[in-house]
C-alpha cells in the first residue's frame, strides 16, 4: 500500500502541490515567527551580554509587585558612594538610559526616531570601543555609535542636536564608537554623554538606572554580591552578577515581546485552520473520483485498515512536503514580518536569522499533524466503499449529508455560542479571555460549516441570478454546478467563509472604535490645540512649562498615565494624573458625583474614581489605600465620581490623582497628552504660529494639533493596527483561493467527458471560460456571505461589555460592500487557470475519456 500512495502522488504532481500549498502558507506563518521572536531574543540577549563585558555585579530596582506593567523607580545616585565602599569593589558607575531624537545640521534625524541615550562607564566597565575620536568628557560633548556617524557622512568636532527632557540642546561630535564588535545598540544608534548629561535628557537627575560594579582581582562576582547586597540592605534593589543580569534581562525581554509572537502564532493557526478545509475538501474529492480505484483494491484484498493506511500515508507525506516548503517560506517570510511590524512603529532589531530545533520540529509536527486530521474524514470515508462497486459503472462515493450532520452542527453552533458568552461575561481576562473567544470562535465556524450545505442552492440561487441574466446558458450552467454537489461546494466556500468573517469583524470594530473616539474627542477636548509627541512617545513636562508662556496661550493641562494596585483587589487599575486647576479649561469631565468646582479639593490626597474602575466602588468620602509602582503604599480620599468609562473617556477609566501626586507618589513625571485653550480675543492663527514656532525649534520630535486633527491621529493609529490585521489575515484568504483553484481543478477533471460534450454541440471555448469562472465567482460569493453574517454576528456579540464604556458599535457599510466585490475578484482570480485549462481539452479525447 506504500506503493500505491507514493504512485498517487507522482501520478497527480498538480493536486499534490495545490493541496501542499493549503498548508506551506501557515506553517511559513508559524516557523516565520519563530525565526523572528528568537532572532530579536538573540540580538537583546548579545546586548546585554556586551554590556556585561567587564561587570562583575549590577545593582537594578527592585520590584514593587510582579503585576506591575510600569517600571519601578529609579535608583538614587547616593548609592554610588555606599557601594564605593564596599571592600573588594575596584570600579563603580551609575548607568542611565533613555530614549531621545539625535538630528543633524539640517535638522534631519540621524538614525530615525528613535535614539539610545547611554552615560559612558569608565574602564573596565565600558562596553564600548572608540574606533575614531574619544570618549566624551564635558556636558557639551556626545559620542556615536559607529553605524549612524558613518552612514551619516559625520565628522569629529561636528554640531548635533539631541531632543532630551529639556528639549533640544547642541553638542560637539567627539567620537564614534562600536559596541564590543557591532556598530549598533541592539539595531538602533546610540548617543553615549557623561552621566549627568545623561540624566539631564532623560530629566531623571539624580536617578539611575543601574550600577555597574567591577570587583579587584581575584574577588569572585558571587562573593562581591553578597558583600553589595549586605551594604544595601533595606533598600529596594535587587543585585545581581554580571551573568544573572543579562539573562535576567534577556528573559524579561522575551516575556515582554511574548504578545508579538502569540499574535503571529494566532494568525498562522487561523491560516492552518483554512488550510484544514481545503485538504479535506481535496482529499473527499479525490476519494469520491478514485472509487473504482479503491474498490478494486478491496478486491484484490487489501483490508480496510490497509486502504486506511494507504490515504493517511499520502497525506502524511503532503504534510511532510508542506511542512519542509512551510519551513524554507518562514526563513523568507521572518523579515518581511519585521518590516510589518515596523511599518506600525515597531522597530525591532534583528542580526543573521536564528533557526532553533523548536522550530524544525514544531513546524514538521504542526504540518503533518494538521494534513492528516483534516484527511482522517475522507480516509474513513475511502475504507467504506465495498468491493462490488468496482465491477459498476458510474458510482461514486459522495458523502451523504443528513440529520445527524444538522444535529451536530447545531450543537456546535450553540456551544461555541455559549463559549463566546461565557468569555465576554465570564469574568476572564487576558489570555484566558481571548483562548476562550478563540474556542467559541471555532465552534461557530465547524457548525456553519456542516450546516452551510443546506444553504448552497438558496444563496446559489440569488447569487447567481444576476449572472444567468447577464451571461445567459454560461451564468446558468455555472449556478447549477455549484449546487451540482452541495457539500463539496460549501467546504470550498467554508474556507474563504473564515478570513471574511475575521476581516468583516475587524473592519466593523475598527470603524466602532474610531467613531467612539471621534464622539469623545468633540465631547470632552474643550481646549484649541493638542501636543503630542510623533513618535507616540512620552512628553517632558518642560514642554507644558514652555508652551504656557507663549503669548496668547490661557491655560495649559497635562495628562499622565500609571497604575496602581488598590488594597483588597487581585487586579492593577489605571491610575490618570490631571492638573486640577487647569483641566476643566481644556477637557469637559462629565460628573456622575461632583462638579468641576471639586477639582480644586483633589490636594494631596484626593482621587477621583471614574465609572470605568473595574473594582468595590467606593462612595465619595471613603478612603482608597493603594500601592504604586514607585513602591509607595498611600491613601487617598474619594473627592468625586466621573461618569468617563460611559463615553469611552480619555483619562483612561480608573482612578484620577492630581500630577503632583502621579510625580510623587507614582513617579510618573512624563505627560502622555498636552492640552491648551487660548486667551480670550488672542489671534487663533497667531497663538498657534507662535506655539508651532517653539515646538519646532526647542521639541522638534513633537507637534500640534487641533480638534480634527487629534481625531485623525487617533484614527491613523486605528487604520495602522487594522492594516497590520488586514495583512495578516490576508495568508488564510490567499490559502482560501487555493482550495478554489484545488476544487476547479478536480472538478475539471471529473467533469472531462461533459465538457468535451459542450465543446462537441457548439460551446466555444470562451463560454467553457465564461462557465468555470461565474461557478468560481458564485462559490466565492457563497463564503463571502456567511462570513459577513458571522462578522456582523461576533461583532454585535464582542461590542456589548464595551457599551458600558462607550462604544458605539459602526456598520462600515462601503467596507464590507467592497469586502463582497473583492471575494468576487479573488474568486475570478483563482479560476483563472482552471478555466484556461477546461477551455484547452481537446473535444475528441475528452469525448473519449472515461
Amino acid at each position: 500500500m506504500r506503493k500505491v500512495a507514493l504512485r498517487g502522488l507522482r501520478a497527480r504532481p498538480l493536486r499534490t502541490i495545490l493541496t501542499a500549498m493549503s498548508v506551506v502558507l501557515g506553517v511559513a506563518m508559524i516557523s516565520g515567527t519563530y525565526v523572528l521572536t528568537d532572532t530579536i531574543n538573540k540580538s537583546f540577549s548579545e546586548v546585554f551580554s556586551q554590556a556585561n563585558v567587564g561587570t562583575d555585579v549590577v545593582v537594578v530596582p527592585g520590584e514593587v509587585d510582579e503585576d506591575f506593567y510600569s517600571e519601578p523607580a529609579p535608583l538614587d545616585d547616593a548609592l554610588l558612594s555606599r557601594v564605593r565602599a564596599v571592600d573588594g569593589v575596584a570600579a563603580v558607575a551609575g548607568g542611565v538610559q533613555d530614549d531621545i531624537s539625535l538630528r543633524n545640521a539640517a535638522g534631519r534625524t540621524i538614525g530615525g526616531d528613535t535614539t539610545f541615550v547611554l552615560a559612558h562607564q569608565p574602564s573596565p566597565l565600558d562596553s564600548f570601543e572608540f574606533v575614531s575620536g574619544r570618549a566624551p568628557r564635558a556636558a557639551g560633548e556626545l559620542a556615536l555609535s559607529a553605524k549612524a556617524f558613518q552612514e551619516e557622512g559625520l565628522k569629529l568636532g561636528e554640531t548635533v542636536t539631541a531632543v532630551g527632557a529639556e528639549g533640544a540642546q547642541r553638542f560637539r561630535l567627539v567620537g564614534s564608537a562600536t559596541f564590543g564588535n557591532v556598530d549598533t545598540v541592539a539595531g538602533f544608534p546610540a548617543a553615549i554623554v557623561t552621566l549627568p548629561t545623561a540624566q539631564a535628557l532623560a530629566g531623571r537627575p539624580d536617578e539611575l538606572d543601574t550600577i555597574s560594579i567591577a570587583g579587584d582581582d581575584g574577588v569572585a562576582p558571587a562573593r562581591l554580591r553578597a558583600a553589595v547586597a549586605g551594604a544595601l540592605q533595606g533598600e529596594r534593589v535587587e543585585v545581581r552578577t554580571g551573568a544573572q543580569d543579562a539573562a535576567q534581562q534577556t528573559a524579561d525581554l522575551e516575556e515582554e515581546f511574548g504578545f508579538i509572537r502569540t499574535a503571529l502564532l494566532v494568525f498562522g493557526g487561523i491560516a492552518l485552520f483554512v488550510g484544514a478545509f481545503v485538504i479535506y475538501n481535496t482529499f473527499t474529492i479525490t476519494v469520491a473520483q478514485r472509487t473504482r480505484e479503491l474498490a478494486l483494491l478491496r478486491t484484490l484484498g487489501a483490508s480496510r485498515r490497509q486502504v486506511l493506511r494507504s490515504v493517511v500515508l499520502e497525506a502524511g507525506l503532503i504534510g511532510l512536503l508542506a511542512s519542509l516548503l512551510g519551513l524554507v517560506g518562514g526563513l523568507l517570510l521572518a523579515p518581511g514580518l519585521r518590516g510589518l511590524m515596523k511599518a506600525v512603529g515597531a522597530d525591532l532589531p534583528a542580526t543573521a536569522s536564528v533557526i532553533a530545533t523548536r522550530t524544525i520540529v514544531v513546524a514538521l509536527v504542526v504540518g503533518v499533524l494538521v494534513t492528516v486530521l483534516a484527511s482522517l474524514v475522507p480516509a474513513l470515508r475511502a475504507t467504506r466503499i465495498a468491493p462490488i462497486i468496482a465491477l459498476r459503472e458510474g458510482l461514486t462515493a459522495e458523502p451523504r449529508s443528513g440529520r445527524g450532520r444538522i444535529v451536530v452542527a447545531a450543537l456546535l453552533c450553540l456551544a461555541g455560542a455559549g463559549i463566546l458568552g461565557y468569555g465576554l461575561f465570564g469574568g476572564a481576562s487576558g489570555s484566558g479571555a481571548a483562548a476562550t473567544l478563540g474556542g467559541g470562535a471555532v465552534a461557530v465556524f465547524l457548525g456553519v460549516a456542516l450546516f452551510s450545505p443546506q444553504l448552497v442552492r438558496p444563496l446559489a440561487w440569488v447569487i447567481g441570478a444576476p449572472m444567468q441574466r447577464w451571461a445567459g446558458v454560461s451564468g446558468r450552467l455555472a449556478r447549477e454546478n455549484a449546487t451540482r454537489n452541495p457539500a463539496r461546494t460549501a467546504v470550498t466556500a467554508a474556507a474563504l467563509m473564515i478570513g471574511v468573517a475575521l476581516v468583516a469583524f475587524v473592519s466593523i470594530f475598527a470603524a466602532g472604535l474610531r467613531g467612539s473616539i471621534d464622539g469623545a474627542v468633540d465631547r470632552a477636548f474643550t481646549g484649541d490645540l493638542s501636543v503630542v509627541h510623533k513618535s507616540f512617545g512620552s512628553t517632558p513636562p518642560a514642554l507644558a512649562d514652555a508652551v504656557q508662556r507663549v503669548p496668547g496661550v490661557a491655560a495649559v493641562s497635562s495628562l499622565r498615565f500609571s497604575e496602581a494596585k488598590v488594597v483588597g483587589e487581585q487586579e492593577t487599575t489605571g491610575v490618570s494624573g490631571i492638573d486640577p486647576a487647569t483641566l476643566a479649561q481644556t477637557y469637559r469631565l462629565k460628573w456622575k458625583q461632583g462638579s468641576d468646582a471639586t477639582l480644586a479639593t483633589l490636594g494631596a490626597d484626593g482621587v477621583l474614581v471614574d465609572s470605568g474602575y473595574a473594582g468595590a466602588k467606593p462612595a465619595v468620602g471613603e478612603r482608597i489605600e493603594m500601592l504604586t509602582p514607585a513602591g509607595k503604599r498611600v491613601t487617598y480620599t474619594v473627592r468625586g465620581l466621573l461618569d468617563e468609562g460611559s463615553d469611552f473617556g480619555l483619562l483612561g477609566g480608573g482612578l484620577v490623582v492630581s500630577n503632583e501626586r502621579m510625580a510623587a507618589d507614582f513617579n510618573e513625571r512624563s505627560d502622555q497628552f498636552v492640552f491648551m485653550s487660548f486667551a480670550a480675543g488672542a489671534g487663533a492663527t497667531t497663538t498657534r504660529a507662535a506655539v508651532d514656532r517653539l515646538v519646532a525649534t526647542r521639541f522638534p520630535d513633537h507637534e500640534t494639533q487641533d480638534r480634527e486633527q487629534v481625531k485623525e491621529e487617533q484614527a491613523g493609529q486605528v487604520n495602522q493596527l487594522l492594516y497590520l490585521i488586514y495583512a495578516l489575515l490576508a495568508l488564510s484568504v490567499i490559502v482560501s483561493l487555493f482550495g478554489i483553484v484545488n476544487t476547479l481543478a478536480l472538478s475539471i477533471f471529473e467533469r472531462t467527458r461533459e465538457l468535451g460534450l459542450l465543446r462537441a454541440v457548439g460551446t466555444s471555448r470562451r463560454q467553457v471560460k465564461r462557465i468555470v469562472r461565474l461557478e468560481a465567482v458564485i462559490t466565492s460569493l457563497i463564503g463571502a456571505s456567511l462570513g459577513l453574517v458571522l462578522g456582523v454576528l461576533f461583532a454585535l456579540a464582542i461590542s456589548r461589555p464595551l457599551e458600558e464604556e462607550g462604544f458605539r458599535l459602526t456598520f462600515p457599510v462601503g467596507t464590507l460592500v467592497l469586502l463582497m466585490v473583492a471575494a468576487a475578484a479573488a474568486g475570478m482570480l483563482a479560476s483563472l487557470w482552471p478555466a484556461r485549462r477546461a477551455a484547452r481539452l481537446d473535444v475528441l479525447q475528452a469525448l473519449a475519456y472515461e
